[in-house]
């Protein structure tokens, strides 16, 4: 059982990665911080549609799927 839960964790920690890459990037990065271009819009609305959105959903869940994982593994 335990090894079970070990390589279903595994499983989820490499998908939950591989998806956070396939996300678009929502802000304008890491220098623009620095450079203040565009502005700072941390409340803005923007609406995923699409691929983006099913990609989301599907982190998501993972990540539920994640901690449930792990409270499992540390009761076990």
């Amino acid at each position: 059982m335990q090894n079970l839960l070990n390589a279903l964790l595994m499983i989820v920690s490499a998908a939950i990665i591989v998806l956070s890459l396939l996300q678009g990037g929502k802000s304008d990065g890491f220098s623009g911080a620095f450079t203040g271009n565009g502005g700072l819009n941390l409340f803005a609305n923007v609406k995923e549609r699409g691929s983006e959105k099913v990609i989301s959903n599907i982190t998501l869940g993972l990540g539920i799927a994640f901690f449930v994982l792990v409270i499992l593994i540390r009761i076990v």
